[in-house]
């Protein structure tokens, strides 16, 4: 029979694909492949919205195994109807651990697994996708303490000074994930570049982020304005969409007589690890909604060394002087930080190739599986399941 911490059920509330959905399917089809018993439940997207974390489930061969209502909010009469459904499913699956992603789903698990929690037959694993101090709301205090049987957060170090609070509930830190085979080197297309407004033999920036007032998108431009100023050939190349992009990056870029050297990709699918291979050089300065700051890691992976702040798990994931630097949060630094990568290829290849490295290392599926298979088996312990979990053998 299948042991308790390979039955695991997937939840998130959101429909959408934003945050932390490509994570989740990355590690859920790293323990399938493991051979975990492994369902989904999620919404399921409007139809009208394009891509959904149901829709790219499916495609993934993850289909969802139980629909939820959508809703960021818990509410305590209105979840009814799908906390009995997930009770049953819970019941029907002999379901051993409950990976929650969002607040409202992590509500509905612990409502529905009630039971099964006393009677060690589950635990319930929550996701804090920031890579930040855990807020300090009694509610939320409540909620990632002793409210979850386990804890996973997008840093080491994070999980590391969480080690002991929470009453004493397992936390576990990981990097993301990211697909090494898509997100690999590889020579520039050119023809993507001329398509981009990219002159052959350039030195690109590049920044993906969706163009919202919390990304730095003042310093990000008053910082390419000093760079511009001392290497004329380099070009900024935005990627990514948002509804303020005329407000925050258009009109400023103007202002600084720089609108001619800043090309904006918009958001990309298909082609998107193309467009990081053009870059010669990543910028990075504020995590989005994704604490594991994916393009950081898909970068990488492509070859790509990067220029990070020192907010949430950046200074982790970027080993400084080694797979790219750290910098302060001025315009002089990030400036200075930029040229002296642009303006020397060989420390930048030799930089991007040990990103890469690093990428192998710890940016894959399959550590992110090994961590959440120690962190589910410590889970069940604490709810006092039987000790045998994981069956497999592996050199953790």
């Amino acid at each position: 029979m299948t042991p308790p911490a390979r039955r695991i059920l997937q939840l998130s509330s959101d429909w959408k694909w934003t945050g932390p959905a490509e994570p989740m399917l990355e590690l859920a089809g790293a323990l399938r492949a493991r051979g975990a018993a492994l369902w989904l439940a999620c919404p399921a997207g409007p139809e009208a919205a394009g891509r959904s974390l149901a829709g790219e489930a499916a495609a993934r061969g993850l289909a969802p195994a139980l629909a939820v209502a959508p809703g960021r909010a818990a509410r305590p009469l209105g979840d009814r109807p799908d906390v009995a459904r997930l009770r049953a499913f819970l019941e029907r699956h002999d379901v051993g651990i409950v990976h929650c992603w969002h607040t409202r789903d992590h509500v509905l698990a612990l409502r529905a697994a009630r039971a099964r929690r006393r009677a060690g037959r589950t635990a319930v694993v929550r996701s804090w996708r920031a890579a930040e101090p855990l807020p300090r709301e009694p509610w939320s205090r409540w909620l990632l303490g002793a409210g979850a049987d386990g804890l996973l957060v997008p840093s080491p170090a994070l999980a590391a000074a969480l080690a002991g609070t929470g009453g004493g509930r397992p936390v576990a830190g990981h990097f993301g994930a990211v697909d090494l085979a898509r997100f690999a080197p590889a020579p520039p297309d050119t023809e993507l570049g001329r398509s981009l407004g990219l002159a052959p033999g350039g030195r690109v920036l590049g920044v993906v982020a969706r163009v919202q007032r919390h990304r730095r998108f003042d310093l990000l431009l008053a910082a390419a304005a000093l760079l511009f100023s001392r290497v004329p050939e380099a070009r900024l190349v935005i990627v990514g969409r948002g509804t303020h992009r005329e407000e925050l990056a258009e009109r400023p870029a103007q202002a600084l007589g720089i609108a001619d050297r800043v090309l904006f990709a918009g958001y990309r699918d298909a082609d998107y690890p193309a467009v990081l291979r053009a870059l010669d050089l990543l910028a990075f300065l504020v995590p989005g909604s994704d604490g594991t700051c994916r393009a950081v890691l898909e970068a990488a992976a492509c070859g790509v060394p990067a220029v990070t702040s020192r907010r949430g798990a950046l200074p982790e994931i970027v080993a400084d002087g080694e797979t790219g630097l750290v910098a302060d949060e001025a315009p002089d630094a990030l400036a200075a930080a930029w040229e002296a990568l642009l303006c020397d290829e060989p420390r930048r290849r030799a930089m991007g190739a040990a990103a890469r490295r690093r990428a192998e290392a710890l940016f894959t599926p399959q550590r992110f599986a090994d961590t959440a298979e120690r962190l589910y088996d410590a889970a069940l312990r604490r709810r006092g399941a039987p000790a045998q979990l994981w069956s497999r053998t592996s050199s953790w």
